[in-house]
């Protein structure tokens, strides 16, 4: 009983809108006092004790660092410029660019929100400026800035990871395919629509000779690549862990940054400072959530949930579906980082009851997030895209283009559910 009053007072706070640390914080301290007893908490030093020795959590900031790097010292930007020149003479050709870099972006940053928020800024006033009709140029940006949430080095299969106590190379390697998937399904829908609606994408005139396109994107677009290469492919050899992986990443990034125009210690503190503030945020929340889940544990509340997925009918998929329809409804409200620390830690234990492959469920949950991100009327990429785009675009322009991108997801991830063994690397 104890945990579900506590599961629920947090999930009330969640949508109120309080800050998501101190709501597991303060609510579990509260719930356990009361009903528990004080000295529940004695073990509290014992576990951010070991939050601060994971070496699989070291790799979260370092990740972070990467991705701003290549955000704040204009690689990103470089990039989307010399895609859009490479692919900008066919139809469709600034959106299927703007793909690849989404892609790009994802497999340098892993958050969501940056890559939305760059490209919005950089590729949606060339779409506009070319006559691109305007739902599709918002739905491509927001679909292509999510696939930070699958393709790695995603900050939530890294979370994922440590919450399920699975290996994170592991889940990177899962994850490859089912992001080539969705990358794949969006540049064929984006070429279906050219061909059937040619005035939606249209092409843009491109200046500069083949020659001269393709001798600067293989400078502004190989040693990003390469970068990404070295990092996954370190992790997927198992030369490296993703923590080393992590920290050759941060260096990479920052001798790319140099390589290209230089980095500036006014550059490298604005870098370090974002880190730091998007780090603090993530570590601040798994405290709270590690001293909710202790509560949680303590009051018999993971029995309560247990006892209630086995006993419904179908078990295995009955629970598969109920968890994927709860996780998508809650996606719509709270963050992603929210529902990896307040639902996984409930589920995992029910999933391995069920002798549910848990490398094959956190994919199936990482897609599940990346659907909700787009999801009207919450999806937190319609508001990052909405904060950068010019005024004349409705929000309701921006819902009406995320819905085919919706579907496309939805789809793969039917085919994967599905296809366990033939989409999903072990």
């Amino acid at each position: 009983m104890e945990g579900l009053v506590l599961f629920f007072v947090a999930l009330i706070l969640l949508f109120m809108g309080y800050y998501v640390a101190f709501t597991f914080a303060g609510v579990s301290v509260l719930v356990g006092v009361f009903f528990l007893g004080i000295d529940l908490f004695e073990f509290m030093p014992y576990r951010i004790m070991s939050i601060m020795e994971n070496t699989t959590l070291m790799s979260i900031p370092m990740f972070i660092f990467m991705g701003i790097v290549l955000q704040k010292t204009g690689l990103a930007e470089r990039l989307l410029e010399s895609s859009a020149k490479l692919f900008g003479s066919m139809s469709g050709g600034v959106a299927i660019s703007t793909i690849v870099v989404g892609a790009l972006l994802a497999a340098s940053t892993g958050v969501v929100g940056a890559s939305v928020v760059a490209m919005g800024v950089i590729s949606l006033p060339v779409m506009l400026k070319n006559n691109y009709h305007q739902p599709t140029a918002a739905g491509v940006i927001c679909a292509s800035g999510t696939l930070g949430q699958i393709i790695p080095p995603s900050i939530i299969l890294i979370i994922l990871g440590d919450v399920m106590g699975l290996p994170v190379g592991d889940l990177f390697k899962a994850a490859v395919i089912p992001g080539m998937m969705l990358i794949g399904a969006y540049v064929l829908y984006i070429l279906a629509l050219s061909y059937v609606k040619p005035d939606f994408c249209p092409p843009i005139p491109v200046e500069e000779d083949k020659m001269t396109i393709l001798k600067q994107a293989a400078k502004d677009i190989v040693p990003p690549l390469l970068l990404i290469v070295v990092v996954l492919g370190s992790i997927f050899t198992g030369i490296a862990t993703p923590t080393e992986s992590s920290a050759i990443g941060a260096v990479g990034a920052l001798v790319l940054a140099q390589f290209y125009g230089g980095v500036s210690f006014k550059t490298i503190f604005a870098v370090s400072k974002d880190s730091v503030k998007v780090s603090s945020m993530i570590f601040a929340v798994l405290i709270g959530a590690t001293a909710f889940s202790m509560v949680f544990s303590y009051s018999g509340g993971e029995y309560l949930v247990e006892e209630f997925f086995l006993s419904l009918p179908g078990e295995k998929w009955t629970f598969i579906i109920l968890v994927m329809i709860a996780i998508l409804i809650l996606g719509f409200f709270i963050d992603f980082i929210e529902i990896a620390f307040l639902v996984v830690p409930i589920i995992a234990p029910v999933a391995m009851a069920l002798d549910i492959n848990m490398i094959w469920f956190a994919i199936l949950i990482t897609m599940n997030l990346q659907t909700s991100f787009l999801s009207p009327p919450f999806g937190f990429s319609l508001f990052y895209l909405k904060g950068v785009a010019p005024k004349s675009m409705k929000t309701t322009t921006i819902y009406k283009g995320v819905v085919p991108f919706i579907l496309l997801q939805i789809f793969v991830l039917g085919l994967i559910v599905a296809f366990p063994d033939t989409f999903i690397m072990y």
